[in-house]
Protein backbone atom coordinates (compact mmCIF):
# COMPACT_ATOMS: atom_id res chain seq x y z
CA UNK A 1 0.00 0.00 0.00
CA UNK A 2 1.31 3.26 -0.92
CA UNK A 3 1.65 6.12 2.36
CA UNK A 4 -0.61 8.43 0.72
CA UNK A 5 -3.55 6.10 0.41
CA UNK A 6 -3.35 4.93 4.47
CA UNK A 7 -5.10 7.53 7.08
CA UNK A 8 -6.79 7.78 10.75
CA UNK A 9 -10.55 6.47 9.22
CA UNK A 10 -8.61 3.47 7.69
CA UNK A 11 -7.60 1.99 11.03
CA UNK A 12 -10.64 1.24 12.50
CA UNK A 13 -12.12 -0.17 8.93
CA UNK A 14 -12.52 -3.83 8.78
CA UNK A 15 -9.98 -5.55 6.04
CA UNK A 16 -13.56 -6.17 4.19
CA UNK A 17 -14.52 -2.89 4.45
CA UNK A 18 -11.31 -1.52 3.30
CA UNK A 19 -11.21 -3.68 0.36
CA UNK A 20 -14.97 -3.13 -0.59
CA UNK A 21 -13.95 0.92 -0.52
CA UNK A 22 -10.47 0.13 -2.75
CA UNK A 23 -12.32 -1.67 -5.30
CA UNK A 24 -15.18 0.50 -5.91
CA UNK A 25 -13.82 4.28 -5.19
CA UNK A 26 -11.07 4.04 -6.63
CA UNK A 27 -10.07 6.09 -9.88
CA UNK A 28 -9.23 3.69 -11.81
CA UNK A 29 -13.29 1.83 -12.07
CA UNK A 30 -14.37 5.71 -12.65
CA UNK A 31 -12.32 5.54 -16.03
CA UNK A 32 -14.48 2.58 -17.28
CA UNK A 33 -17.50 3.43 -19.24
CA UNK A 34 -19.84 1.49 -17.34
CA UNK A 35 -22.81 3.54 -19.38
CA UNK A 36 -21.15 1.25 -22.38
CA UNK A 37 -21.21 -1.54 -20.00
CA UNK A 38 -24.93 -1.36 -19.53
CA UNK A 39 -25.86 -0.53 -22.91
CA UNK A 40 -23.67 -4.09 -23.85
CA UNK A 41 -25.15 -5.90 -21.24
CA UNK A 42 -28.58 -5.24 -21.82
CA UNK A 43 -28.17 -5.96 -25.52
CA UNK A 44 -26.77 -8.85 -24.85
CA UNK A 45 -29.24 -9.93 -22.48
CA UNK A 46 -31.82 -8.99 -25.18
CA UNK A 47 -29.62 -11.46 -27.22
CA UNK A 48 -29.30 -14.36 -25.02
CA UNK A 49 -33.19 -14.61 -24.26
CA UNK A 50 -34.07 -14.76 -27.98
CA UNK A 51 -31.30 -17.30 -29.13
CA UNK A 52 -32.21 -19.17 -25.85
CA UNK A 53 -35.54 -19.09 -26.89
CA UNK A 54 -34.73 -19.87 -30.94
CA UNK A 55 -32.61 -22.80 -29.36
CA UNK A 56 -35.42 -23.98 -27.37
CA UNK A 57 -38.02 -24.49 -30.30
CA UNK A 58 -34.55 -26.20 -32.28
CA UNK A 59 -34.71 -28.72 -29.19
CA UNK A 60 -38.20 -29.21 -28.71
CA UNK A 61 -39.01 -29.72 -32.88
CA UNK A 62 -35.98 -32.24 -33.21
CA UNK A 63 -35.24 -34.02 -30.17
CA UNK A 64 -32.28 -34.90 -28.52
CA UNK A 65 -30.28 -36.99 -31.64
CA UNK A 66 -31.38 -34.76 -34.39
CA UNK A 67 -30.44 -31.27 -32.27
CA UNK A 68 -27.25 -33.35 -31.52
CA UNK A 69 -26.54 -33.36 -35.37
CA UNK A 70 -27.20 -29.73 -35.56
CA UNK A 71 -24.88 -28.95 -32.78
CA UNK A 72 -21.95 -31.07 -34.32
CA UNK A 73 -22.83 -29.35 -37.94
CA UNK A 74 -22.56 -26.49 -36.02
CA UNK A 75 -19.53 -26.96 -34.07
CA UNK A 76 -17.52 -27.90 -36.98
CA UNK A 77 -18.24 -24.69 -38.51
CA UNK A 78 -17.18 -22.83 -35.44
CA UNK A 79 -13.87 -25.13 -34.90
CA UNK A 80 -12.65 -24.23 -38.24
CA UNK A 81 -13.79 -20.44 -38.02
CA UNK A 82 -12.26 -19.95 -34.81
CA UNK A 83 -8.93 -21.95 -35.96
CA UNK A 84 -8.11 -19.99 -39.18
CA UNK A 85 -10.08 -16.29 -38.21
CA UNK A 86 -7.80 -12.92 -37.30
CA UNK A 87 -8.92 -11.60 -33.83
CA UNK A 88 -8.19 -8.54 -35.99
CA UNK A 89 -9.84 -6.17 -33.54
CA UNK A 90 -7.21 -6.50 -31.30
CA UNK A 91 -4.20 -5.35 -32.70
CA UNK A 92 -6.26 -2.76 -34.45
CA UNK A 93 -7.17 -1.33 -31.28
CA UNK A 94 -3.98 -1.54 -29.62
CA UNK A 95 -2.24 0.25 -32.70
CA UNK A 96 -5.19 2.70 -33.34
CA UNK A 97 -4.89 4.03 -29.70
CA UNK A 98 -0.98 4.80 -30.41
CA UNK A 99 -1.84 6.34 -33.73
CA UNK A 100 -5.15 8.41 -32.59
CA UNK A 101 -2.22 11.15 -30.85
CA UNK A 102 0.32 11.27 -33.52
CA UNK A 103 -1.35 9.50 -36.50
CA UNK A 104 -2.92 11.37 -39.77
CA UNK A 105 -6.78 10.04 -40.58
CA UNK A 106 -5.58 8.29 -43.78
CA UNK A 107 -2.73 6.29 -41.91
CA UNK A 108 -5.33 5.33 -39.62
CA UNK A 109 -7.21 3.78 -42.71
CA UNK A 110 -4.61 2.08 -43.89
CA UNK A 111 -4.42 -0.12 -40.87
CA UNK A 112 -8.35 -0.41 -40.95
CA UNK A 113 -7.25 -2.01 -43.93
CA UNK A 114 -4.77 -4.35 -43.37
CA UNK A 115 -7.16 -5.88 -40.59
CA UNK A 116 -10.21 -5.84 -43.43
CA UNK A 117 -7.85 -7.69 -45.56
CA UNK A 118 -6.52 -10.70 -42.84
CA UNK A 119 -10.92 -11.09 -41.98
CA UNK A 120 -11.80 -11.53 -45.02
CA UNK A 121 -8.62 -13.87 -45.82
CA UNK A 122 -9.30 -15.79 -43.08
CA UNK A 123 -13.14 -15.80 -43.66
CA UNK A 124 -12.91 -17.77 -47.25
CA UNK A 125 -10.18 -20.11 -46.14
CA UNK A 126 -11.89 -21.24 -42.95
CA UNK A 127 -14.86 -22.10 -44.91
CA UNK A 128 -13.27 -23.65 -47.33
CA UNK A 129 -12.05 -26.13 -43.99
CA UNK A 130 -15.04 -26.63 -42.67
CA UNK A 131 -16.41 -28.23 -45.96
CA UNK A 132 -13.60 -30.26 -46.36
CA UNK A 133 -13.35 -31.69 -42.63
CA UNK A 134 -17.11 -31.78 -42.84
CA UNK A 135 -16.88 -34.12 -45.83
CA UNK A 136 -13.93 -35.68 -45.01
CA UNK A 137 -13.99 -36.82 -41.02
CA UNK A 138 -17.68 -36.04 -39.90
CA UNK A 139 -17.77 -39.66 -39.17
CA UNK A 140 -14.75 -38.99 -36.28
CA UNK A 141 -17.32 -36.79 -34.28
CA UNK A 142 -20.15 -39.16 -34.49
CA UNK A 143 -21.96 -38.10 -38.11
CA UNK A 144 -23.25 -40.29 -40.76
CA UNK A 145 -23.07 -39.68 -44.46
CA UNK A 146 -26.59 -38.73 -44.61
CA UNK A 147 -26.07 -35.25 -42.20
CA UNK A 148 -22.37 -34.67 -43.34
CA UNK A 149 -22.66 -32.86 -46.18
CA UNK A 150 -25.36 -30.12 -44.08
CA UNK A 151 -21.74 -28.02 -43.10
CA UNK A 152 -21.70 -26.97 -46.92
CA UNK A 153 -25.24 -24.85 -45.39
CA UNK A 154 -23.91 -23.36 -42.74
CA UNK A 155 -20.01 -22.98 -44.47
CA UNK A 156 -21.59 -19.77 -46.14
CA UNK A 157 -22.37 -18.52 -43.15
CA UNK A 158 -18.52 -18.54 -42.43
CA UNK A 159 -17.36 -17.40 -45.53
CA UNK A 160 -19.01 -13.93 -45.13
CA UNK A 161 -18.36 -13.70 -41.16
CA UNK A 162 -15.90 -10.57 -41.33
CA UNK A 163 -16.29 -9.12 -37.80
CA UNK A 164 -12.79 -7.82 -36.90
CA UNK A 165 -12.50 -4.59 -38.28
CA UNK A 166 -15.67 -3.46 -37.67
CA UNK A 167 -15.56 -4.62 -34.47
CA UNK A 168 -12.90 -2.37 -33.72
CA UNK A 169 -14.18 0.34 -35.67
CA UNK A 170 -17.44 0.02 -33.10
CA UNK A 171 -14.97 -0.03 -30.14
CA UNK A 172 -13.01 2.91 -30.96
CA UNK A 173 -15.71 5.03 -31.91
CA UNK A 174 -17.31 4.66 -28.85
CA UNK A 175 -20.49 2.74 -30.45
CA UNK A 176 -21.24 0.55 -27.62
CA UNK A 177 -24.83 0.72 -28.00
CA UNK A 178 -24.78 0.12 -31.47
CA UNK A 179 -22.24 -2.78 -30.63
CA UNK A 180 -24.88 -4.14 -28.21
CA UNK A 181 -27.96 -4.04 -30.04
CA UNK A 182 -26.52 -4.75 -33.29
CA UNK A 183 -27.02 -8.83 -33.20
CA UNK A 184 -30.59 -8.04 -31.84
CA UNK A 185 -32.75 -7.84 -35.42
CA UNK A 186 -30.68 -10.58 -37.22
CA UNK A 187 -31.17 -12.97 -33.94
CA UNK A 188 -34.90 -12.03 -33.66
CA UNK A 189 -35.84 -13.15 -37.50
CA UNK A 190 -33.87 -16.32 -35.99
CA UNK A 191 -36.37 -16.74 -33.54
CA UNK A 192 -39.54 -15.74 -35.82
CA UNK A 193 -37.98 -18.20 -38.48
CA UNK A 194 -37.09 -20.94 -35.58
CA UNK A 195 -41.04 -20.08 -34.37
CA UNK A 196 -42.30 -20.51 -38.03
CA UNK A 197 -39.97 -24.45 -38.09
CA UNK A 198 -41.18 -25.34 -34.65
CA UNK A 199 -45.01 -25.37 -35.87
CA UNK A 200 -44.41 -26.69 -39.19
CA UNK A 201 -42.56 -29.76 -37.36
CA UNK A 202 -39.55 -28.75 -39.38
CA UNK A 203 -36.08 -30.83 -39.81
CA UNK A 204 -32.41 -30.48 -39.37
CA UNK A 205 -32.00 -29.00 -42.76
CA UNK A 206 -34.20 -26.49 -42.41
CA UNK A 207 -32.82 -25.71 -39.38
CA UNK A 208 -29.26 -25.53 -40.31
CA UNK A 209 -30.60 -22.67 -43.03
CA UNK A 210 -32.30 -20.60 -40.63
CA UNK A 211 -29.49 -20.39 -38.50
CA UNK A 212 -27.10 -19.58 -41.71
CA UNK A 213 -29.08 -16.80 -43.18
CA UNK A 214 -29.79 -15.44 -39.75
CA UNK A 215 -25.62 -15.50 -39.54
CA UNK A 216 -25.17 -14.09 -42.71
CA UNK A 217 -27.71 -11.23 -42.20
CA UNK A 218 -26.20 -10.14 -38.94
CA UNK A 219 -22.42 -10.35 -40.72
CA UNK A 220 -23.38 -8.04 -43.32
CA UNK A 221 -24.98 -5.37 -40.78
CA UNK A 222 -22.38 -5.79 -38.62
CA UNK A 223 -19.82 -4.80 -41.49
CA UNK A 224 -22.06 -1.87 -42.36
CA UNK A 225 -22.45 -0.51 -39.03
CA UNK A 226 -18.63 -0.34 -38.73
CA UNK A 227 -17.57 1.26 -42.07
CA UNK A 228 -20.62 3.88 -40.94
CA UNK A 229 -18.88 4.46 -37.60
CA UNK A 230 -15.45 5.25 -39.15
CA UNK A 231 -17.01 7.72 -41.35
CA UNK A 232 -18.87 8.96 -38.22
CA UNK A 233 -15.29 9.41 -36.67
CA UNK A 234 -13.54 11.32 -39.75
CA UNK A 235 -11.85 8.23 -41.18
CA UNK A 236 -11.65 7.53 -44.59
CA UNK A 237 -12.48 4.06 -46.17
CA UNK A 238 -10.28 1.80 -45.68
CA UNK A 239 -11.28 0.61 -49.07
CA UNK A 240 -9.85 3.44 -51.03
CA UNK A 241 -6.47 3.21 -49.52
CA UNK A 242 -3.56 1.24 -51.21
CA UNK A 243 -3.17 -2.55 -49.81
CA UNK A 244 0.81 -1.88 -50.55
CA UNK A 245 3.31 -1.65 -47.90
CA UNK A 246 1.05 -2.20 -45.20
CA UNK A 247 3.63 -5.16 -43.62
CA UNK A 248 6.41 -2.14 -43.44
CA UNK A 249 4.48 0.97 -42.26
CA UNK A 250 3.21 -1.24 -39.50
CA UNK A 251 5.70 -3.63 -38.34
CA UNK A 252 4.77 -4.95 -35.36
CA UNK A 253 0.87 -5.20 -36.36
CA UNK A 254 0.98 -8.91 -38.20
CA UNK A 255 3.04 -10.41 -35.28
CA UNK A 256 0.68 -9.48 -32.75
CA UNK A 257 -2.64 -10.20 -35.22
CA UNK A 258 -0.51 -13.66 -35.35
CA UNK A 259 -0.18 -14.21 -31.19
CA UNK A 260 -3.76 -13.19 -30.78
CA UNK A 261 -5.22 -15.38 -33.11
CA UNK A 262 -2.76 -18.46 -31.48
CA UNK A 263 -4.39 -17.31 -28.58
CA UNK A 264 -7.84 -17.02 -29.77
CA UNK A 265 -7.57 -20.74 -31.99
CA UNK A 266 -5.80 -22.44 -28.80
CA UNK A 267 -8.81 -21.16 -26.75
CA UNK A 268 -11.08 -22.66 -29.58
CA UNK A 269 -10.02 -26.13 -29.23
CA UNK A 270 -11.50 -26.20 -25.43
CA UNK A 271 -14.54 -24.09 -26.05
CA UNK A 272 -15.66 -25.30 -29.38
CA UNK A 273 -13.89 -28.54 -29.87
CA UNK A 274 -15.48 -29.92 -27.00
CA UNK A 275 -18.38 -30.58 -28.16
CA UNK A 276 -16.65 -32.55 -30.71
CA UNK A 277 -15.04 -34.50 -28.35
CA UNK A 278 -18.73 -35.78 -26.93
CA UNK A 279 -20.09 -36.24 -30.15
CA UNK A 280 -16.77 -38.53 -30.55
CA UNK A 281 -17.20 -40.45 -26.75
CA UNK A 282 -20.98 -40.26 -26.44
CA UNK A 283 -22.56 -39.33 -29.50
CA UNK A 284 -24.74 -36.71 -31.02
CA UNK A 285 -27.32 -37.17 -28.24
CA UNK A 286 -25.19 -36.22 -25.44
CA UNK A 287 -23.46 -33.98 -27.50
CA UNK A 288 -26.94 -31.98 -27.61
CA UNK A 289 -27.52 -31.77 -23.89
CA UNK A 290 -23.96 -30.86 -23.39
CA UNK A 291 -24.17 -27.50 -25.87
CA UNK A 292 -27.58 -26.62 -24.14
CA UNK A 293 -25.66 -26.50 -20.98
CA UNK A 294 -22.82 -24.92 -21.68
CA UNK A 295 -25.18 -21.89 -24.07
CA UNK A 296 -27.50 -21.69 -21.29
CA UNK A 297 -23.57 -21.11 -18.71
CA UNK A 298 -22.48 -18.96 -21.72
CA UNK A 299 -25.13 -16.05 -20.34
CA UNK A 300 -23.27 -15.79 -17.20
CA UNK A 301 -20.10 -15.43 -19.59
CA UNK A 302 -21.15 -12.92 -22.05
CA UNK A 303 -21.01 -10.65 -19.03
CA UNK A 304 -17.26 -10.73 -19.01
CA UNK A 305 -16.75 -10.73 -23.01
CA UNK A 306 -18.51 -7.98 -22.68
CA UNK A 307 -16.90 -6.08 -19.96
CA UNK A 308 -13.76 -6.73 -21.89
CA UNK A 309 -15.49 -5.53 -25.00
CA UNK A 310 -15.33 -1.77 -22.98
CA UNK A 311 -12.54 -2.19 -20.65
CA UNK A 312 -9.38 -3.20 -22.88
CA UNK A 313 -9.29 0.40 -24.79
CA UNK A 314 -9.68 1.84 -21.32
CA UNK A 315 -6.81 -0.38 -20.19
CA UNK A 316 -4.76 0.09 -23.00
CA UNK A 317 -5.06 4.02 -22.59
CA UNK A 318 -4.71 3.63 -18.76
CA UNK A 319 -1.68 1.46 -19.50
CA UNK A 320 0.09 3.88 -22.31
CA UNK A 321 -0.16 6.74 -19.55
CA UNK A 322 1.90 4.51 -16.62
CA UNK A 323 -1.55 4.90 -14.53
CA UNK A 324 -0.21 2.17 -12.36
CA UNK A 325 -2.99 2.45 -9.70
CA UNK A 326 -5.56 3.47 -11.51
CA UNK A 327 -4.80 0.50 -13.60
CA UNK A 328 -4.87 -1.85 -10.55
CA UNK A 329 -7.89 -0.48 -8.95
CA UNK A 330 -9.64 -0.89 -12.37
CA UNK A 331 -8.35 -4.56 -12.92
CA UNK A 332 -8.90 -5.37 -9.07
CA UNK A 333 -12.21 -3.84 -9.17
CA UNK A 334 -13.74 -5.85 -12.31
CA UNK A 335 -12.67 -9.05 -10.92
CA UNK A 336 -14.76 -8.87 -7.66
CA UNK A 337 -17.96 -7.56 -9.63
CA UNK A 338 -17.58 -10.55 -12.12
CA UNK A 339 -17.30 -12.55 -8.63
CA UNK A 340 -20.53 -11.62 -7.56
CA UNK A 341 -22.32 -12.14 -10.75
CA UNK A 342 -21.05 -15.47 -10.89
CA UNK A 343 -22.05 -16.49 -7.34
CA UNK A 344 -25.23 -15.07 -7.96
CA UNK A 345 -25.91 -17.03 -11.13
CA UNK A 346 -24.63 -20.39 -9.39
CA UNK A 347 -26.86 -20.12 -6.52
CA UNK A 348 -29.81 -19.13 -8.69
CA UNK A 349 -29.44 -22.55 -10.77
CA UNK A 350 -28.51 -24.35 -7.50
CA UNK A 351 -32.16 -23.73 -6.48
CA UNK A 352 -34.45 -23.87 -9.55
CA UNK A 353 -32.06 -25.27 -12.22
CA UNK A 354 -33.55 -28.56 -12.77
CA UNK A 355 -37.46 -27.77 -12.87
CA UNK A 356 -36.61 -25.18 -14.98
CA UNK A 357 -35.07 -26.98 -17.51
CA UNK A 358 -37.43 -29.77 -17.16
CA UNK A 359 -40.05 -26.89 -18.08
CA UNK A 360 -38.21 -25.18 -20.57
CA UNK A 361 -36.85 -28.64 -22.74
CA UNK A 362 -38.67 -31.42 -21.57
CA UNK A 363 -38.06 -34.51 -19.52
CA UNK A 364 -35.85 -36.05 -22.58
CA UNK A 365 -33.46 -33.23 -21.72
CA UNK A 366 -33.25 -33.67 -18.01
CA UNK A 367 -29.68 -34.45 -17.85
CA UNK A 368 -28.49 -31.06 -18.87
CA UNK A 369 -28.63 -30.18 -15.12
CA UNK A 370 -25.38 -32.08 -13.41
CA UNK A 371 -23.37 -30.45 -16.87
CA UNK A 372 -25.02 -26.74 -16.57
CA UNK A 373 -23.73 -26.81 -12.69
CA UNK A 374 -20.03 -27.84 -13.71
CA UNK A 375 -19.85 -25.64 -16.46
CA UNK A 376 -20.89 -22.46 -14.20
CA UNK A 377 -17.88 -23.52 -11.78
CA UNK A 378 -15.85 -23.53 -14.80
CA UNK A 379 -17.44 -20.02 -16.21
CA UNK A 380 -16.44 -18.38 -13.07
CA UNK A 381 -12.85 -18.97 -13.47
CA UNK A 382 -13.05 -17.74 -17.30
CA UNK A 383 -15.22 -14.82 -15.98
CA UNK A 384 -12.65 -14.18 -13.32
CA UNK A 385 -9.70 -14.05 -16.13
CA UNK A 386 -11.23 -11.91 -18.46
CA UNK A 387 -10.10 -8.41 -16.56
CA UNK A 388 -6.26 -9.82 -16.37
CA UNK A 389 -6.45 -11.32 -20.02
CA UNK A 390 -7.33 -7.58 -21.44
CA UNK A 391 -4.51 -6.31 -18.58
CA UNK A 392 -1.85 -8.23 -20.42
CA UNK A 393 -2.96 -7.25 -23.82
CA UNK A 394 -2.66 -3.77 -22.73
CA UNK A 395 0.85 -4.60 -21.17
CA UNK A 396 1.30 -5.44 -25.23
CA UNK A 397 2.16 -9.04 -23.81
CA UNK A 398 0.20 -11.02 -26.50
CA UNK A 399 2.76 -14.15 -25.85
CA UNK A 400 2.36 -14.19 -22.51
CA UNK A 401 -1.65 -14.51 -23.03
CA UNK A 402 -0.82 -17.21 -25.61
CA UNK A 403 1.25 -19.24 -23.27
CA UNK A 404 -1.52 -19.16 -20.88
CA UNK A 405 -3.64 -20.44 -23.08
CA UNK A 406 -1.66 -22.89 -24.34
CA UNK A 407 -0.59 -24.78 -20.98
CA UNK A 408 -4.75 -24.30 -20.15
CA UNK A 409 -5.56 -26.03 -22.89
CA UNK A 410 -3.09 -28.38 -22.65
CA UNK A 411 -4.75 -28.83 -19.08
CA UNK A 412 -8.38 -29.33 -20.51
CA UNK A 413 -7.51 -31.97 -23.10
CA UNK A 414 -5.04 -34.20 -20.80
CA UNK A 415 -8.26 -34.18 -18.14
CA UNK A 416 -10.73 -34.32 -21.02
CA UNK A 417 -9.31 -37.95 -22.52
CA UNK A 418 -8.37 -39.06 -19.07
CA UNK A 419 -12.25 -38.15 -17.47
CA UNK A 420 -14.73 -38.37 -20.77
CA UNK A 421 -14.38 -42.16 -20.90
CA UNK A 422 -15.93 -43.12 -17.78
CA UNK A 423 -17.60 -39.61 -17.12
CA UNK A 424 -18.78 -38.95 -20.74
CA UNK A 425 -20.18 -35.50 -21.15
CA UNK A 426 -19.51 -34.53 -17.51
CA UNK A 427 -15.49 -35.15 -18.19
CA UNK A 428 -15.31 -32.47 -20.37
CA UNK A 429 -17.33 -30.36 -17.89
CA UNK A 430 -14.80 -30.99 -15.32
CA UNK A 431 -12.11 -30.87 -17.71
CA UNK A 432 -13.18 -27.17 -17.98
CA UNK A 433 -12.80 -26.79 -14.50
CA UNK A 434 -9.23 -27.59 -14.73
CA UNK A 435 -8.07 -25.94 -17.89
CA UNK A 436 -9.93 -22.35 -16.01
CA UNK A 437 -8.54 -22.57 -13.02
CA UNK A 438 -4.88 -22.92 -14.09
CA UNK A 439 -5.41 -20.08 -16.73
CA UNK A 440 -7.18 -18.11 -13.98
CA UNK A 441 -3.86 -18.31 -11.45
CA UNK A 442 -1.30 -18.13 -14.47
CA UNK A 443 -3.28 -14.57 -15.52
CA UNK A 444 -3.32 -13.12 -12.30
CA UNK A 445 0.76 -14.03 -11.51
CA UNK A 446 1.80 -12.74 -14.75
CA UNK A 447 -0.04 -8.72 -14.03
CA UNK A 448 0.32 -8.49 -10.19
CA UNK A 449 4.21 -9.63 -10.90
CA UNK A 450 4.56 -6.94 -14.07
CA UNK A 451 2.51 -4.28 -12.15
CA UNK A 452 4.64 -4.64 -9.03
CA UNK A 453 7.57 -4.09 -11.49
CA UNK A 454 6.10 -0.84 -12.41
CA UNK A 455 5.30 0.46 -8.98
CA UNK A 456 8.44 -0.28 -7.84
CA UNK A 457 10.20 1.77 -10.19
CA UNK A 458 8.75 4.99 -8.91
CA UNK A 459 9.06 3.99 -5.48
CA UNK A 460 12.76 5.87 -5.42
CA UNK A 461 11.38 8.73 -7.11
CA UNK A 462 8.93 9.04 -4.33
CA UNK A 463 11.61 8.78 -2.20
CA UNK A 464 13.70 10.88 -3.55
CA UNK A 465 11.25 13.63 -3.36
CA UNK A 466 10.68 13.98 0.23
Amino acid sequence: MHPSSAGPAMVTQSPLTRLRASILSGEGLRTIRWRSVLHLMSGSAGNAAIMLLATLLAARTLEPEQYGVMVLILAIGRVCERLLRFESWQPLVRFVAEEEHVGTPDKIARLYLFGLLLDVSSAVTASALAIAFGLLFAGLVGLDSDNSWLIVIYACAIAVNIRGMPSAALRLGGRFKTLAYIQLFANSLRLVLAAACFLADAGVIVFIAVWTAAQILDSLLFLYCGFRALGKSGIPNPLRSSPRGLRKEFPGFLGFAFSTNLSSMVRTLTHEMDTLLVGAFAGPAMAGLYNLAKRIAKMAQQIADLIQTVVYPDLSRLWSKRSTPEFRQAVVGLQFLLLVVCLTVFVLILVAGQPLIILAFGQGYAGIYPLLLAQIVAVAFTMHSAPSRSALLAMNKPRAVLLVSVASSAAFFVAAFLLMPAMGALGANVAHIVGGALAAILFDVLIWRRIGKESSKDEPEEGSAE
